[in-house]
């Protein structure tokens, strides 16, 4: 990877694709169609509606639901079916036989019964007013269906600022900021500095209020500070709503650790960690709540960036500190200690390298917290930075920010393997 002489180079518009499964699924079935034009198509084959069909099923579905696994296996049995009605007139056709090995490969992956209830594309009209999701995927007058947009924002680190345009920054923002303000969510964080000598701060403290939205919720304030990450609002509750309407809840991942909370009523999905003696936020939602604010609320990081004067990184060039400003240690809650020596750059390199193994922006932000703090527990809030952005990034192929010596990229070996042996495979048909 490269690296200029005074630090490293992230540019958010520089992206690699590093496909799932699903998406090499995709990938081969829309390839072997084109390769098999000319040659022996079978004009009844309809495999193409089948995995449209899938994909449209599909295309909505995060692994941070709770239903996941559940939805996409009946959307795979729903497939399965789709191709069983279709395997007469596909004989001999390369889509078809890939599509069923493709569906094969990813029910055995996702524990998917063969047996069990299937997907519908053509789900009954039956809205839910306080379930987002419904409000959007639900059937329209015509058979019209626009899905709603979703963005994603982190915040990590010393700290690491990744907003609702992919872009990557890293600020100062010492004290009270807004991450996000708009009609419907509120995210405030308080950074204090991390280490004498440098201007980098992390955050302690966070505050999320979700306001009042029509009988789905009233207004819920979370909060978490250094070493109180509660599993519950400020008023003691654990959810919004009444009754049986479970708009706003709140899920303790790990005692302490690590804290979900679902709106569902807006689409709404964050994710609070505590690594070491700070916090680290991941927040999915909406574009079209996201836009929801007017001039008054333009002060929003993740809207719109950190301010010029706020920032560490000089247009996305960002200077590596001198070696180890801080502490050197392996406990979550080390003992205040004068400095015993730190991180050179090449032991911080194969630290963060341990846990991130792709050199790219989560990397690099890794080890420029090693050498300004010196506190290995960095390292991990970096690492579940990046799990949470592959939880809630709504665009795979844009989670990987790169160094610019990097922005044009060979293809992943994976896809280059994939695409000869379709092109092998069709020549010898």
């Amino acid at each position: 990877m490269g690296m200029g002489k005074a630090g490293f180079y992230y540019p958010g518009a520089d992206r690699l694709l590093h496909p799932p499964p699903l998406l090499s699924l995709i990938v081969l079935i829309t390839f072997s169609s084109r390769v098999q034009i000319g040659l022996s198509q079978t004009p009844q084959c309809h495999i193409q509606k089948c995995t449209m069909d899938f994909v449209s099923l599909t295309s909505h579905l995060s692994p941070a639901l709770d239903d996941f696994d559940t939805e996409f296996c009946k959307a795979l049995r729903a497939y399965s079916a789709c191709t069983q009605r279709t395997a007469k007139s596909c004989r001999g056709n390369l889509v078809f036989h890939s599509a069923v090995l493709g569906i094969s490969d990813l029910m055995t992956q996702r524990n998917c019964s063969k047996d069990g209830p299937t997907s519908s594309t053509q789900p009954e009209a039956t809205v839910e007013p306080c379930n987002y999701h419904n409000r959007h995927h639900s059937p329209k007058p015509g058979g019209e269906n626009t899905r709603p947009t979703y963005l994603f924002c982190g915040l990590f680190g010393d700290p690491h600022l990744r907003t609702f345009k992919d872009h990557f920054q890293t600020c100062k923002v010492e004290g009270a900021w807004p991450l996000i303000d708009n009609n419907y969510l509120s995210v405030q964080v308080t950074n204090v500095p991390v280490v004498p000598g440098s201007s980098a701060t992390a955050t302690n403290k966070i505050t999320i209020i979700f306001k009042p939205y029509q009988d789905c919720t009233d207004q819920k304030v979370y909060q978490a500070v250094t070493d109180d990450l509660p599993a519950a609002f400020v008023d003691g509750s654990v959810s919004g709503g009444e009754g049986d309407v479970r708009s706003l809840w709140v899920v303790e991942k790990g005692a302490g650790r690590h804290v979900e909370i679902q709106a569902g009523y807006m689409g709404v999905t964050v994710i609070v960690r505590q690594q070491g003696r700070y916090l680290t936020l991941a927040v999915r939602m909406p574009e079209e709540l996201a836009q929801a604010y007017d001039e008054t609320q333009d002060l929003q990081l993740c809207v719109n960036g950190c301010p010029t004067a706020e920032r560490i990184d000089q247009d996305g060039l960002l200077p590596l500190p001198p070696p180890a400003l801080g502490l050197q240690h392996q406990q979550s809650h080390p003992p205040r200690a004068p400095p015993r020596g730190g991180f050179t750059r090449q032991s911080a390199m194969a630290r963060c390298q341990e846990q991130l193994q792709v050199k790219d922006i989560y990397f690099h932000s890794c080890v420029f917290d090693l050498l300004t703090t010196g506190d290995v527990n960095f390292t991990s809030a970096a690492y579940h930075a990046l799990k949470d952005m592959e939880t809630l990034h709504p665009k795979r192929e844009r989670w990987h920010i790169f160094p610019r010596a990097n922005s044009c990229p060979s293809p992943a070996p994976f896809v280059h393997h994939l695409l000869l042996l379709i092109l092998i495979t069709a020549m010898l048909l």
